[in-house]
């Protein structure tokens, strides 16, 4: 990381937005090409100069911009200041460390850190890298997260499809022991080096508890489990009866451990929720209480309508087992699905199953995962609580 004057990268055309991305269509190809992930100072079309950030050639997004001041450097302490400024925000505002040891630290552009997501289970970091740029300075940013979480652990990666997409190569950290984190007094097992994402689901924090609270003496059923973290809440708030049902028998054995952990008593199955569903409704089987948190569906724009309708075509057959008078929550966390698409698919669903649906509540990730009024794209979860009314 050298103090050398930064290449300047030109726009073709002007440049009004102050959304961070800026695409490859839109930037001149610099003589001397950046390193994947470099810093650069951006330049607009007349020569004046509109902001720094990291340079990729080889990815769809040419720019992040990070800083839009000019005597500003994009540094060691640059980071340590905008991460810093992140964890005030989780601890002093949201005041996150009375409700739990689980929440997420840095939320990429939400928090002005394009390309960077990092997640805290109780001693461990888990660091997922979305861009070059912050790969390129990740010893920058373990600096600033050491800072502020004296003898934390690492877990560090980055999806295959990215290191794709921004040409970089991360082979991943060494698998780390799991993590037991607690949340508004409920225990799990975060477990990065497991085949699943982060190991453990912050974002749905506030929307397992809210529905826990409705749950005393009902059937709950608890469809794509995943680690069990609805049906947990749920078995743990007096639920009557609870099952789970997730394809992944993998994902089960942790939401078993889960289970144990909390002296939660909860039935898993291993299925498929079509046939799984059909069988229930034909059976004239009904739950008080059902909860559908299927995983992402697609990330390719070309794919949003075969999503949608596999949305519809799962949300119908969950209505068909809700009790009538009973709840709905059914969730989302496809980000190129808009809210307002899924309540339209979610009306859809509901006339195809012949019930009335009343929403309740529409609500999204907690919020220590924010996003920027002029950057939607990381506002991904769609959570709508209904009544199945008849």
């Amino acid at each position: 990381m050298d103090n050398s004057p930064l290449q300047t990268v030109r726009l073709k055309n002007a440049w009004r937005s102050t959304h961070p991305w800026i695409f490859q269509r839109l930037v001149e190809k610099p003589a001397q090409r950046p390193k994947p992930g470099a810093i650069v100072d951006v330049a607009g079309v007349d020569g004046v100069w509109i902001g720094r950030g990291f340079y990729n050639g080889h990815s769809r997004i040419a720019v992040r911009i990070l800083e839009t001041d000019p005597d500003v450097p994009v540094d060691a302490g640059w980071f340590a200041r905008r991460i810093a400024e992140a964890v005030r925000l989780r601890r002093d505002v949201l005041r996150l460390d009375d409700i739990s040891d689980a929440w997420r630290v840095v939320h990429s552009e939400g928090d002005g850190l394009s390309g960077l997501v990092v997640d805290r289970y109780g001693d461990l970091l888990v660091v997922e890298f979305f861009s070059a740029g912050m790969f390129r300075h990740r010893e920058w940013i373990y600096d600033a997260l050491r800072a502020e979480f004296p003898g934390c652990r690492f877990y560090s990666f980055a999806d295959d499809h990215v290191q794709k997409q921004e040409s970089f190569d991360f082979r991943g950290t060494e698998p780390v022991p799991a993590s037991i984190i607690t949340e508004y007094g409920i225990r799990f097992r975060a477990d990065p080096a497991g085949a699943h994402k982060t190991g453990f689901f912050a974002d749905q924090r506030e929307n397992r508890e809210w529905l826990s609270h409705r749950v005393a003496g009902k059937r709950v059923l608890d469809l794509c489990c995943n680690t069990g973290g609805f049906g947990i809440y749920a078995a743990a708030r007096g639920a009557e009866e609870v099952v789970g049902i997730d394809i992944d028998e993998a994902v089960l054995d942790i939401a078993r451990g889960n289970a144990k952990l909390n002296d939660a008593r909860m039935r898993f199955v291993q299925a498929d929720i079509f046939p799984w569903l059909r069988d229930a409704a034909a059976r004239g089987d009904a739950y008080d209480v059902v909860v559908l948190d299927p995983a992402k569906m697609t990330r390719d724009r070309e794919q949003v309508i075969p999503a949608l309708k596999k949305y519809l075509d799962m949300n119908k057959l969950a209505l068909g087992v809700v009790k009538p008078g009973g709840l709905f929550a059914t969730f989302s966390c496809t980000g190129l699905v808009s809210e307002e698409q899924f309540l339209d698919m979610l009306r859809r669903a509901a006339f195809y199953a012949g019930r009335t649906v009343q929403v309740l509540k529409v609500s999204g990730a907690g919020p220590d995962h924010p996003f920027l009024a002029n950057v939607q794209e990381s506002r991904y979860l769609k959570a709508v609580f209904c009544r199945v009314v008849d």
